[in-house]
């Protein structure tokens, strides 16, 4: 089983592990996008004002440390990616507070999206930086344009039962054939739902959570429902491909 979780703009400072090595990452063939992205976000990081416009960010001393941290891409410290990226998701995800055995689940069952790395293992060590799905990079296409022709026939070859938690936007960097996707929606009084970003981030992250606690072998939807149905949240299968989590 593998779960691909979407990164967030939110990433830890600092870390104690050597600069960025390419040749660690998982997915090695992703290398030579890595490397093209790296010197790119790195190059523009001289232009504080393109940077801004690219990278999507204002005025603000804490946009500057973003393209401070871009500049700094292959001399910073690193940690596990796990640990680099904060937020909504991750809080609920709690990986501090697994048992050694859970962590051990998520180091083979965590992947996490990146507009950066394509997708970076939960134990690759990776700094800090500032890159969006969305973002779009002088001299470049859409990051969609870059990382697809290379990033889906990588992830497409990973033999494994796949739940691919990324938004819409970092799904369409590199789709992956047969995946089975999860919607949170909000159920209100009359019945009607919504999809409310927090509460969405949120119980992905539950979601994760349980797949790294469980003992089951999870192989396909059924299994995927039984499990999240087991630690208390409300599933539907929609389809043979995606899940519905309903929450009040």
């Amino acid at each position: 089983m593998l779960v691909i979780l979407p990164p967030s703009e939110t990433k830890s400072d600092g870390g104690t592990a050597a600069p960025l090595d390419l040749d660690s990452l998982t997915l090695p063939r992703l290398n030579g996008v890595r490397r093209r992205l790296g010197d790119a976000v790195v190059d523009l990081s001289s232009d504080l004002d393109a940077s801004r416009a690219a990278l999507g960010l204002g005025t603000s001393d804490a946009a500057i440390a973003e393209v401070d941290r871009n500049a700094d891409l292959w001399r910073a410290p690193t940690r596990t990616a796990i640990t680099r990226y904060t937020g909504v998701l991750y809080d609920a995800l709690d990986y501090p507070g697994l048992t050694r055995a859970s962590k051990t689940k998520a180091a083979d069952r965590l992947m996490i999206g990146s507009a950066l790395f394509g997708v970076v293992a939960a134990t690759d060590l990776i700094p800090a930086y500032r890159l969006s799905g969305g973002s779009k990079l002088p001299g470049f296409g859409t990051l969609g344009s870059v990382w697809k022709p290379v990033l889906s026939p990588a992830l497409d070859a990973i033999d494994e039962f796949v739940l691919d938690l990324r938004s819409g936007v970092y799904q369409k960097l590199g789709p992956v054939s047969g995946a089975v996707t999860a919607t949170v929606v909000t159920e209100g009084a009359d019945g009607s739902r919504k999809v409310v970003s927090h509460f969405n981030k949120h119980h992905k992250g539950l979601i994760a959570r349980e797949l790294v606690r469980t003992r089951r072998t999870v192989r396909d939807v059924n299994a995927l429902a039984a499990v999240l149905s087991d630690a208390g949240q409300r599933v539907e299968i929609t389809s043979p491909v995606e899940v519905t989590v309903v929450t009040d």
